[in-house]
């Protein structure tokens, strides 16, 4: 070997430890990576299936009333039989402009969501 090689063997020698280097740091992570992808992508599912479900729990979109008294904690209307005539008919979708009475806004109500909610009707026996 002349002295003109060595300069020459020291760099290739040098980027070859690099290159080694390298591949090394490849190989290790792409082990880790193996591991490490599949637990974040399971972990990002968990999380987000765990969000919507609490999410589903807490909503307040599925209210029946919307706005009627809603500064009270619970609702409540009483009425003594001996004050109704001969039938009274009472609100039972929440959409009513006159509830506690029916004005039939739950037919546009189950017009928009397909449900089938209907008034209580209370009627005097006759005699």
């Amino acid at each position: 070997m002349t002295k003109r090689m060595l300069p020459k063997m020291t760099v290739m020698i040098t980027r070859l430890r690099h290159y080694i280097g390298v591949l090394i740091i490849f190989v290790f992570f792409s082990e880790h990576f193996l591991v490490a992808v599949p637990v974040a992508v399971v972990a990002a599912v968990g999380g987000f299936l765990v969000s919507q479900y609490l999410n589903r729990r807490s909503c307040k979109k599925g209210q029946v009333n919307t706005c009627i008294n809603k500064d009270s904690p619970k609702v409540v209307h009483s009425f003594d039989m001996e004050d109704i005539a001969t039938k009274a008919v009472y609100c039972r979708c929440w959409k009513s402009k006159k509830f506690p009475y029916c004005d039939g806004s739950h037919t546009k109500h189950n017009e928009e969501t397909g449900d089938n909610v209907g008034p209580l009707i209370i009627k005097k026996k006759d005699a």
